[in-house]
């Protein structure tokens, strides 16, 4: 059988130039995040308060000067045209144009969304999208929402949207938006609106198309324009993108919508006392349709535009709308060719995934990993951001206030980024973060390894990477660190891809030779090969804050050490692989093992090792010369064990023929292989400590969940660990959710409660030990059981316990929707998943941020790829 969406993902060219150069198929998708109020870019305040600075009550009335939201929408990959949804229930103070949620300093635990919607179906191409809300028909709970998570403290639950009652007697709406392409610029849109409510009810749909706003920041730039053309029909103007027409089909009644015109911009007059622009500002269609103003051009033309159908619908039914994007209008454009197109795309979906499933794997686990990878292709965003510009302010505009020339990103003027890329998820986190995107492009890989490999590129592009090598953290501070796992991830994407695009390789491995450059350079301080590097992406991991230090004092970090580690012998991987094809390479492969040899050596030297309890912990040290082991039992000393690398007899000693001795060779041991052949197995965490740490991994009354594995050992709930210093007591007990503790703010947390991207490292590396050794070494697993068991088994295990997250138990429940009933037992919600940011670690109930799919999308990734157990060699 054909696989028409295959052969539109393998027709993805090189896009070394942009995107949109890459394929027609991507100039349309899914680009438009959720939410762009509250984000770093919007932010013009004097001291970085970037929620308080754009708060929700602005986004309806405040053009955005970076990028745009909307309802399930989409947009063209540079994003100057956008489409989504509005909605009106009659009840609300507003139109419902965007998802509504708490600000980091508004909820209990940080900032998180507050309504429920899914992506439920996508291809790469976004040929075909499917996207689902719940609306409520009753006032939507705003103010009750903020005052309620006010009100509660750290040591209690979030106030959820389903907790406020508002969905009541099934008294809400199921709002769903398809998308299909009958060619790269033709988009079919059907939204269908079910009423699973007791009584008729009525709901405004407000299918929206309007312009990122590029004209008001400088003088001079042209105005694009949005006009009627006809009742069925609104004409797009814009000098970069062609002509192009919204068309919408009359209502279910058989009327044609109205259509409401005003222009993306700003409503001085509302926010700031000022005259406005225009009589016609950007909330003009809101003011218009809830309050009946006259705030709408007459002459039906602007730059945000609207069919207004007014629809009822009875107990139980479905209405449905229809609306095409395309070049021209076509008279006929509803008839059942529309229908057609939409089934095709839907068909071919169905293809794609079927192919994706390997054989063997259950319906539910194919749903899972189809709307994990849904909710990967939506987090596709656009990401725009001019940091010089941002710093300087726009000429058409206020100055930014003075202290911003020193403030956050000062020193990234070079970052000037306008593309595509794959973020955490598009509300809570509509930025990248540089450890995310790695694992993304992992899983993305088994979808589409050319936007995989994209992702790897761009951020060491040089619009990206710093001139000094450094990589940008994520936008909220691009000067942090995250855990160096680019040349990791773009192993896995080569080898996912079949091992041929050397070239992609190359590039990649000569950037992030600059980036390893830098951490040697920066992050170890004294030149011992003891690394530093602050919060990591761990947040609340340990005791105190390890990006902001107590006066006088550093921090020794076992994971920031093992990371290079981990760094050296990826890269050495990635130098190995490359000197197959230009042996001049070979000397970087000695380079990498070398430098691994003494990172390796200052772990085992340097005090990081407690040999009493068999762990690696980290090392606070004072001007005094005072050593402070910080032993907190975490996936801090769990990292070692990633640094760990097998090679075969003639590769190790050719390697050491060709070294001058510059280094002694790691501490190395020699294995009997899977094979029968003898391999040198060379690691952070020699032998002998790797089975000292493992059996703490492997106990359930330690680190090992139901679920998977904890961020912070269980240990820990009867043995608080304290540190006392000068002026203060800094204490870290075990906490399977939420932590009570904001050090790092909102709602980081690693204090216990699962997270995916460590559980997956920890899962690949066992099953590389397989790979290597096969059924020769056994380990007890789980320790006190006697069981012995092979590393491959113990990683079936762990994926069998993270899937289980997502999987019906017996008694029907997903551990990831814990105690909420409705998602647990509900038709309208139980099938629709939520990837969470983490998970309760004793009981799997999903945590943090609600929508965000990001590296919880690895779930996808551990079905499409055979088990450690499948007999496949990686």
């Amino acid at each position: 059988m054909s696989n028409p969406e295959r052969e539109r993902v393998a027709a993805f060219g090189r896009p070394e130039d942009g995107l949109i150069d890459a394929s027609p198929w991507y100039r349309w998708g899914p680009y438009l995040s959720e939410r762009a109020w509250g984000t770093v870019r919007e932010d013009y305040s004097g001291g970085g308060t970037a929620w308080e600075a754009f708060p929700h009550e602005h986004a309806r009335s405040r053009a955005y000067r970076w990028s745009e939201d909307g309802l399930g929408g989409i947009c063209d990959a540079e994003q100057r045209l956008c489409f989504a949804l509005g909605l009106w229930n009659g009840q609300d103070p507003i139109l419902k144009e965007r998802i509504f949620g708490l600000t980091g300093n508004e909820g209990n635990h940080g900032e998180d969304a507050k309504e429920y919607w899914w992506y439920l179906d996508a291809v790469p191409s976004h040929a075909w999208l499917r996207w689902r809300y719940h609306y409520p028909q009753r006032a939507f709970p705003y103010e009750h929402l903020v005052s309620e998570n006010r009100r509660r403290s750290r040591d209690e639950p979030e106030f959820e949207l389903l907790d406020t009652g508002v969905f009541d007697g099934d008294r809400y709406w199921i709002v769903e938006a398809d998308y299909a392409k009958a060619d790269p610029d033709d988009l079919r849109i059907r939204v269908r609106l079910t009423n699973p409510g007791p009584d008729a009810a009525t709901l405004h749909v407000l299918p929206t198309v309007w312009f990122r706003n590029t004209w008001s920041w400088e003088p001079g730039r042209s105005k694009p324009r949005l006009a009627t053309a006809g009742d069925d029909a609104i004409a797009v103007e814009h000098d970069g993108l062609g002509p192009m027409v919204l068309q919408a089909a009359p209502g279910p009644d058989g009327a044609m919508p109205r259509q409401v015109y005003c222009e993306n911009e700003t409503n001085a007059q509302r926010l700031f006392g000022s005259p406005s622009s225009t009589p016609y500002p950007k909330d003009g269609i809101n003011d218009h349709v809830v309050h009946g103003a006259a705030t709408v051009n007459p002459g039906r033309e602007g730059t945000k535009a609207a069919f207004w159908y007014e629809v009822t619908v009875q107990p139980g039914q479905t209405a449905e709308l229809s609306l095409r994007l395309a070049p021209q209008a076509d008279p006929e454009a509803f008839g059942p060719a529309f229908d057609q197109v939409l089934e095709q795309r839907r068909a071919e979906a169905d293809t794609f995934y079927a192919e994706l499933t390997p054989e063997g794997t259950s319906a539910e686990d194919a749903m899972i990993m189809r709307q994990g990878f849904a909710g990967m292709i939506w987090g596709k965003q656009f990401y725009n951001y001019d940091v010089a510009r941002w710093l300087n302010g726009d000429p058409a505009q206020p100055p930014p206030p003075p202290g911003r020339q020193d403030g956050r990103n000062a020193r990234w003027r070079h970052l000037d980024a306008s593309d595509i890329m794959s973020m955490p998820d598009p509300w809570e986190y509509p930025w990248f973060a540089a450890w995310d995107s790695a694992f993304h492009a992992v899983a993305l890989a088994h979808l589409d390894p050319a936007f995989a490999k994209y992702q790897l590129v761009l951020l060491c592009r040089e619009w990206f990477q710093h001139p000094n090598g450094a990589i940008p953290a994520y936008e909220w501070a691009f000067e942090d660190l995250n855990p160096p796992v680019q040349a990791w991830a773009a192993m896995q994407v080569y080898q996912i891809d079949g091992r041929r695009d050397t070239a992609f390789l190359m590039r990649v491995f000569s950037k992030l030779m600059l980036n390893f450059t830098w951490w040697v350079n920066r992050e170890d301080a004294d030149g011992r090969n003891l690394f530093q590097g602050g919060f990591l992406g761990l947040d609340n991991i340990g005791p105190i804050d390890r990006s902001h230090l107590p006066p006088g004092f550093r921090l020794e970090q076992s994971d920031a050490t093992a990371w290079m580690a981990f760094y050296c012998l990826n890269l050495l991987e990635m130098a190995r692989e490359l000197a197959r094809h230009d042996p001049a390479l070979d000397d970087l492969v000695v380079k990498f093992l070398e430098h691994f040899a003494l990172i390796s050596e200052a772990m085992r030297t340097n005090d990081l090792w407690d040999e009493q309890d068999g762990f690696y912990y980290d090392m606070l040290r004072g001007a005094d010369g005072s050593s402070t082991p910080l032993r907190v039992r975490s996936m801090v000393g769990v990292i070692p064990l990633f640094a760990t690398k097998a090679l075969r007899q003639e590769e190790f000693a050719r390697v050491r023929k060709l070294s001058k001795g510059f280094a002694e060779m790691p501490e190395h041991h020699v294995l009997s292989g899977a094979g029968g052949e003898e391999l040198i197995a060379v690691g952070v965490a020699a032998h002998g400590r790797a089975r000292r740490i493992l059996p703490h991994l492997f106990d359930e009354e330690s680190f090992l969940s139901p679920y998977g594995l904890r961020a912070l050992s269980r240990w820990h709930a009867e043995h608080p660990f304290s540190v006392e210093l000068p002026g203060w007591t800094a204490t870290v007990s075990y906490e399977p959710a939420e932590s009570t503790t904001g050090m790092f703010g909102g709602n980081s947390n690693w204090r216990g409660p699962l997270w995916m991207p460590l559980n997956y490292l920890v899962l690949r590396t066992l099953e590389d030990y397989h790979a290597n050794l096969g059924d020769s070494v056994k380990m007890e697993y789980p320790t006190g059981s006697g069981r012995q068991c092979t590393a491959g088994e113990i990683a079936e295990d762990l994926r069998q316990r993270m899937l289980s997250l997502y999987r019906r138990g017996p008694d029907g429940r997903r551990p990831a929707f814990g105690w909420v009933d409705r998602l647990q037992h509900d038709p309208n919600w139980r099938d629709n998943l939520l990837f969470y940011e983490y998970f309760h670690a004793d009981n799997g109930a999903g945590l943090g941020a609600m929508h965000q799919t990001g590296w919880t999308g690895l779930l996808a990734e551990l079905v499409a790829r055979p088990s450690a157990m499948s007999g496949a060699r990686r």
